[in-house]
């Protein structure tokens, strides 16, 4: 069986993490009420998670790119919910399903 990387782990926590930000009401509710300051959160959790994808070689990068981009323009209303549901998304499926392969040292985008 193969060991979960700390890149997987932190995928997943922050795939979580955004899919609580994006439920309607409740996650905007969340982010106004402690002034914006999960959506700074999450922008460096997205940079510790790249980090730790390229460093580990843990496959595909976007997902921690596009939760960035997430950071930044989730302040519009709606825009930041569908944008918050998009990158858990992508985050948690490139965790799960990571084709990485081991003797490569390319980073897949």
């Amino acid at each position: 069986m193969e060991r979960m990387t700390t890149a997987r782990q932190l995928k997943i926590a922050t795939g979580i993490f955004e899919a609580f930000l994006g439920i309607p009401i409740l996650g905007g509710i969340f982010i106004v009420l402690l002034w914006w300051t999960p959506l700074l959160i999450m922008f460096f959790l997205h940079v510790v998670t790249l980090i730790f994808t390229i460093k580990e070689k843990d496959g595909f990068t976007i997902g921690s790119i596009i939760g960035m981009i997430t950071s930044c323009i989730a302040w519009i209303p709606f825009l930041g919910m569908i944008m918050h549901i998009l990158t858990a998304v992508c985050l948690i499926t490139t965790a799960v399903y990571s084709n990485y392969d081991r003797d490569d040292d390319t980073i897949m985008m």
